[in-house]
């Protein structure tokens, strides 16, 4: 069965945001599969991080549906995006410098036993979160101001996956980052996908988008703009729907 006859663990329709006389996002719509990448991709103020915070109930739409498992659902806060399975690992990653990598994992989300906080218990689930994703961290002790940037972002990854979510986004994940890195992260990516995730990829980088993406979504002044199959899409095909040198209407469907 292909992804599309499935029912979307998340599904857009229509979903308009504006900012008094400026629309950031016009009737937009986005289908997010278990086990798949989705790249998002666009120009600055296309409207992709204001669709992620959509997502992730930092921002409220004016108009459109959300669904989750082909349910509708109301995304009023980012509280409201965690229980319906929903993580965002934004660009600042939110790190706390001088604490280890456990109390990054479970800040604000200590485990305690009685009135004591379970220290085992929280490295034993950090060791086992970042062996998931295959982290190269060296230690859940070890002080997060002495990681690599690549460390970093499976640390802020790994955080998300406590929660045990089904939908992850991640805004431009390697920016700033090393090749060698920037290839670390692409690995959490592709482990998120194997896990059975839905992956939400927000990046200005097409040889990352192309390198884990399966597909690729176009926003273009807040509008839909194009859908490609990651693997057959041109690279002339891409850059295309996000300057408007070839405007798509309608969009062209993906074959999947």
């Amino acid at each position: 069965m292909s992804a599309r006859a499935r029912t979307p663990l998340l599904s857009l329709r229509g979903i308009t945001k504006r900012f008094g006389a400026v629309e950031a996002l016009v009737d937009v719509d986005l289908d997010v599969h278990a086990h798949e990448v989705v790249a998002l991709v666009g120009d600055n103020a296309a409207g992709k991080s204001t669709l992620a915070k959509v997502i992730a109930g930092v921002l409220t739409p004016d108009a459109g549906l959300i669904e989750i498992d082909g349910e509708a659902v109301t995304i009023a806060s980012p509280s409201a995006a965690h229980a319906h399975g929903i993580a965002t690992v934004f660009q600042d990653l939110a790190l706390c410098e001088n604490l280890d990598v456990t109390s990054n994992i479970f800040l604000g989300r200590e485990l305690r036993t009685g009135v004591a906080i379970d220290d085992s218990r929280m490295e034993n689930i950090a060791r086992r979160v970042l062996r998931d994703l295959t982290s190269r961290v060296p230690s859940v002790r070890t002080p997060v101001s002495t990681l690599s940037g690549g460390q970093r972002q499976s640390v802020a990854i790994a955080r998300t996956l406590i929660g045990d979510p089904r939908i992850v986004i991640l805004d431009e994940p390697t920016s700033a980052l090393s090749v060698a890195h920037t290839a670390e992260v692409l690995t959490y990516i592709e482990r998120l996908r194997d896990l059975g995730l839905g992956v939400v990829l927000i990046s200005h980088n097409m040889n990352d988008v192309r390198a884990v993406a399966d597909r690729i979504e176009v926003l273009r002044h807040g509008r839909n703009n194009g859908s490609f199959d990651a693997e057959s899409v041109t690279h002339e095909e891409i850059l295309g729907a996000i300057t408007g040198a070839h405007i798509l209407h309608p969009l062209r469907a993906v074959a999947l």
